[in-house]
């Protein structure tokens, strides 16, 4: 996917980053373009800014989807697939949200228009979904179970 990749360019990380390596990274970068360093300089703050705005973002959504990440909040989203029900579905770009009725969020991504056509049109979204979308496609949680 092509945000992923953009985040992993911005970070200067490969796709087998863990996260010690994202975190200093982010932090070396972080210390480089922080806004504090920018104090008398009115247009270097704004730049600043701004890329530690897009750092933050690169950040956390790298981190959201690193599979040790993914590995620790394994059980949860096991639990949450296996025993929630599906409260609604969208799919834009590629990426389709699934929000279950535990107040859990989920996005999967790289979903085609056509496997998403095939969820509307399933008699049981959710058994289609257990079957075609749960353990074909990378996910990442963007909200927690309340």
């Amino acid at each position: 996917m092509k945000k992923i990749a953009d985040y992993r360019k911005l970070l200067d990380v490969d796709n087998k980053a863990d996260l010690s390596t994202l975190k200093s990274r982010y932090r070396q970068i972080m210390k480089e373009c922080h806004p504090d360093r920018f104090v008398n300089n009115e247009e270097g703050l704004r730049a600043a800014e701004e890329k530690s705005k897009e750092m933050i973002e690169a950040y956390h959504f790298l981190v959201s989807i690193c599979p040790e990440t993914l590995e620790n909040q394994l059980p949860i989203y096991r639990n949450t697939i296996e025993s929630s029900a599906i409260a609604d579905f969208d799919w834009k770009g590629h990426i389709l949200s699934i929000t279950f009725a535990d107040g859990s969020k989920y996005e999967y991504f790289n979903v085609t228009k056509n496997e998403y056509i095939k969820l509307i049109n399933a008699d049981s979204p959710a058994r289609h979904a257990k079957r075609h979308i749960y353990p074909k496609y990378a996910y990442r949680n963007v909200l927690k179970t309340a």
